[in-house]
């Protein structure tokens, strides 16, 4: 139906506007949605993004070449193709990408979720001719309860355990913050200590007008100064060495993947957190119900799930063979 885009392995290429959106390569020109690194990467010549992914590619990557700053909802005229930003509500700065070209509308939605969050714009609902949808949780299982819960749960382990900490895996962009927000909200106003690695990007997000609390790195701190807090670090560090200084850690995962509890138990997740920063099942067939696309696209994830449901409700749908869109350590 649409025939000026192009879905190639690394990216999705527009010919009329010579540009790519979410590229896995460096490239001339490159649309990126948002900061994470399965859809934002150095080395091109040229990009176009919100403000704020720009600063989180700045700060993961370096300054980039021919960075354009796009105010979300502004239109821009890329080649022959009117080019508009809106939130998709995944992380701070995130945005799908609109294009238009003869009268034909494409989403190119990157990664999004329809739950609040505290740290971004919420999701926008646009319709179109093809709507490109993530399906990372495209299974019936996975479906994300309230964060509000999730976040009772981890102060009431808390609460009851005194004398050790809770050590939180979250992804360092855009999960941990989010984390963080949650807690406040739910009146937790004590220190909420990080790993060095997730230091940078809280400064960041601060910077950019996302008001967390008092954050302070672990530093040298252990034992008994770490007692009754809570400590955020990348799903990586659980059972690194570092967690070693902690006292009697007891460990937590953030993640939509905590769904399945044999995940947890294969990563020694002593608290599983449901807490997901992409759409679950309903989210996704409720999105796709809500903005009637002519034709949708899948990518990123369990894609034959949602294109049998769209079958069987006589929705057009394909499956898009895309490279590099992993779990990236069970942090979704």
């Amino acid at each position: 139906m649409v025939d000026w885009i192009e879905p190639h392995p690394h990216g999705i290429y527009v010919p009329p506007a010579d540009a790519w959106v979410d590229p896995g390569r460096a490239v001339d020109r490159a649309l990126v949605t948002h900061g994470h690194a399965d859809h934002a990467r150095g080395g091109h010549r040229a990009v176009l993004a919100t403000h704020e992914t720009l600063a989180i590619m700045d700060a993961r990557y370096g300054a980039q070449a021919g960075a354009q700053a796009v105010r979300l909802g502004e239109t821009l005229r890329v080649g022959d193709v009117d080019v508009r930003f809106v939130p998709a509500g995944h992380v701070l700065g995130s945005a799908q990408v609109v294009l238009e070209y003869k009268g034909e509308r494409v989403v190119v939605s990157g990664d999004y979720k329809r739950a609040a969050d505290p740290t971004c714009a919420a999701f926008e609902p646009v319709p179109c001719d093809v709507f490109i949808s993530e399906a990372t949780f495209g299974l019936p299982v996975f479906r994300h309860p309230p964060v509000a819960g999730e976040v009772r749960k981890l102060l009431g382990a808390l609460a009851a355990n005194p004398d050790r900490c809770v050590l939180v895996g979250a992804y360092a962009l855009g999960k941990a913050q989010r984390l963080v927000a949650e807690l406040r909200a739910a009146g937790h106003d004590a220190p909420v200590f990080l790993h060095g690695a997730m230091v940078k990007l809280f400064a960041l997000y601060e910077a950019l007008g996302v008001r967390l609390g008092d954050v302070r790195p672990v530093g040298t701190l252990k034992g008994e100064a770490l007692k009754g807090a809570i400590v955020v670090a990348p799903p990586s560090a659980l059972a690194d060495r570092w967690s070693r200084r902690l006292p009697d850690p007891m460990t937590a995962m953030a993640s939509g993947w905590m769904r399945v509890r044999q995940r947890a138990k294969q990563r020694g997740v002593e608290l599983p957190l449901i807490i997901s920063d992409h759409a679950d099942w309903d989210e996704l067939t409720g999105t796709i119900s809500e903005i009637r696309p002519g034709a949708l696209w899948v990518t990123h994830g369990r894609e034959e799930a949602l294109v049998h449901w769209c079958g069987l409700r006589q929705q057009r749908a394909r499956a898009l063979a895309m490279v590099g869109r992993d779990e990236e350590d069970m942090g979704e």
